[in-house]
């Protein structure tokens, strides 16, 4: 494992750490952890939590927790608990005997609530939610002291049983730390420590009726958890001041967890709230949350993206405290980079036309040698047919082509990718005049032959023999929103951004026959066309590829230096 004094990637975040193992802070120890909520499927994100989490902890030889923080019955589910694991170890990250939930600990959470009321750090407030609301005051004035900030200890303790043991209604009372209802930072005006909610919860059933709020639960699981870097996205900054109260006021013994803030990863093109995310789910503008247009880990894998792409891109990007939007350009990079070195190269015509090559024998089918990889010779090679009768791209022929068109034309020549090169004779139409047929020769002396070795000729274009193509339908997948910023927007919903072109379906596309072998996830470059995955609604019947990325590379082209 790298030794993290001789990282390239130094951050602010390591340089914290550094200190701490030089001052012996924890004694040399890095323990995180990665806390999502079970009401979702992960994003890009968390993806960067992740990465940083887990990387910190195997870069200093020390632990990273998975924890699951499911305080919120209401919205939590068990197949977001699944989902999220099989992200966690998709990325290649392993949490061995470190897999916690908050519930957990709800009984050493209670155990805390009361002693903070017992030591007169916190109250049953009654009042209503919107009457909290109003009288917490705002960034400019000061709140108001709850009428029921000073019940008596025997009176708190009294009500805060009665709520655990389900007397009282939702919403009826809460308990909240009694802090300062002046202090400028309102995350310390007296904050809700439990809510009555009347919900099974996934992994406790019916035991519970309060629950712990995040900011209450998550420093205590932290602390009991010998957590001692608590890394989280900026807008918990600050909530600091709380998650150290509440770990003092509770008696957790120093040295206490740390919290870190780094700014969260907002990426263009895209929306990461969960909510807008459920949205989309929901109101079936997406297929699922593993849509390959959606930004989750899920989407990401279903779309073809290898997960050292994604760890590639969340180190580029790097550690920083202010916030800032990453080109999405920048991540199709990384995903395009990791694929030129891996996926096999094969051939698939989109949009078919049939080729007639009329001096080739209609009875004979032969058999060129390609390479899977032009530059790595380990990933073999395979067979493509050769026949009498062919289809190529329709894009790769044109009647009256513009200057510096070098593709098929009447009379004129391309190379067929490791084939021959063949002249275009005769142009057949229906009856509405469509282009149905193009008749062929080939010059047999050409096959196999590099442009420098034979007749040159300027354009070289892909083809499958139509005896034995497979048929497939093919997705195309581009960008989900049309503007940079659609969280943003001020000129309505951000759903009124969504792209019309997002996805095109092709049903008709035409594929070597080695990809009848092709296996769900498996990553391949369609020479000329872009990369594809195997899609998971595959069948034997039915292949399905998504486009991962085009081969154009916008990005490289508007950042060289």
């Amino acid at each position: 494992m790298t030794n993290p004094e001789k990282t390239t990637g130094s951050n602010f975040i390591r340089n914290i750490i550094n200190e701490d193992n030089k001052s012996g802070k924890y004694s040399g120890k890095v323990h995180t952890r990665f806390p999502p909520e079970p009401n979702g499927y992960l994003h890009v994100g968390h993806a960067k939590s992740i990465c940083l989490n887990f990387g910190l902890a195997m870069e200093y030889k020390g632990k990273c927790n998975l924890r699951f923080d499911d305080t919120n019955p209401v919205a939590e589910d068990p197949e977001f608990v699944a989902s999220i694991k099989a992200d966690v170890k998709w990325l290649g990250f392993e949490w061995d005997e470190r897999l916690f939930s908050a519930s957990d600990y709800f009984e050493k959470f209670y155990e805390c609530a009361e002693l903070l009321v017992r030591k007169g750090k916190a109250y049953v407030d009654s009042q209503s939610a919107e009457q909290i609301r109003v009288n917490r005051g705002t960034l400019t004035e000061p709140g108001k002291n709850s009428p029921y900030r000073e019940r008596s200890v025997d009176e708190n303790l009294k009500i805060l049983r009665e709520m655990r043991e389900g007397k009282y209604e939702d919403g009826a009372h809460i308990l909240r730390a009694k802090i300062d209802m002046t202090s400028p930072n309102i995350n310390m005006r007296d904050p809700a420590i439990y809510r009555i909610r009347r919900a099974e919860h996934h992994a406790t059933g019916t035991k519970w009726c309060i629950y712990p709020m995040y900011d209450f639960a998550h420093c205590i699981s932290d602390a009991i958890e010998g957590i001692t870097h608590s890394i989280c996205t900026l807008e918990f900054e600050d909530h600091r001041p709380l998650y150290d109260w509440f770990l003092i006021e509770c008696e957790f013994k120093a040295p206490r967890p740390q919290q870190i803030e780094f700014a969260r990863l907002d990426l263009s093109y895209t929306v990461t709230s969960k909510r807008k995310l459920k949205e989309l789910v929901s109101e079936g503008i997406v297929r699922s949350w593993d849509d390959p247009r959606m930004p989750t880990i899920s989407g990401m894998r279903r779309r073809g993206y290898r997960p050292s792409a994604l760890r590639d891109f969340c180190e580029r990007i790097g550690v920083a405290k202010a916030a800032n939007t990453v080109d999405m350009g920048l991540l199709e990079f990384c995903v395009r980079e990791d694929l030129e070195r891996s996926a096999l190269r094969v051939l698939g015509v989109l949009q078919p036309i049939k080729v007639v090559i009329e001096d080739y024998p209609s009875d004979r089918i032969e058999y060129i040698d390609a390479p899977f990889h032009p530059q790595d010779p380990s990933l073999g090679s395979r067979k493509l047919p050769f026949s009498r009768e062919l289809y190529i791209e329709t894009d790769d022929f044109m009647e009256n082509p513009p200057k510096g068109y070098f593709r098929l034309v009447p009379g004129g020549e391309v190379r067929l990718r490791y084939g021959y090169i063949i002249k275009c004779r005769e142009v057949i139409k229906d009856d509405l005049g469509n282009i149905v047929e193009l008749r062929c020769t080939h010059d047999p002396d050409t096959l196999g032959k590099n442009p420098s070795d034979g007749r040159k000729v300027k354009g070289i274009i892909h083809w499958v023999a139509s005896s034995q193509a497979i048929s497939a339908e093919v997705r195309l997948y581009d960008r989900l929103f049309s503007v940079a910023a659609p969280g943003g927007v001020k000129d309505g919903d951000y759903k009124d951004h969504i792209n019309p072109e997002s996805l095109k379906i092709l049903g008709h596309a035409k594929l070597e026959p080695s990809l009848a072998d092709a296996k769900p996830e498996q990553r391949f470059q369609f020479e000329r066309l872009g990369y594809f995955c195997l899609d998971p609604d595959s069948k034997p019947s039915g292949l399905v590829f998504n486009r991962t990325v085009t081969l154009r590379d916008s990005w490289v082209k508007e950042h060289k230096s």
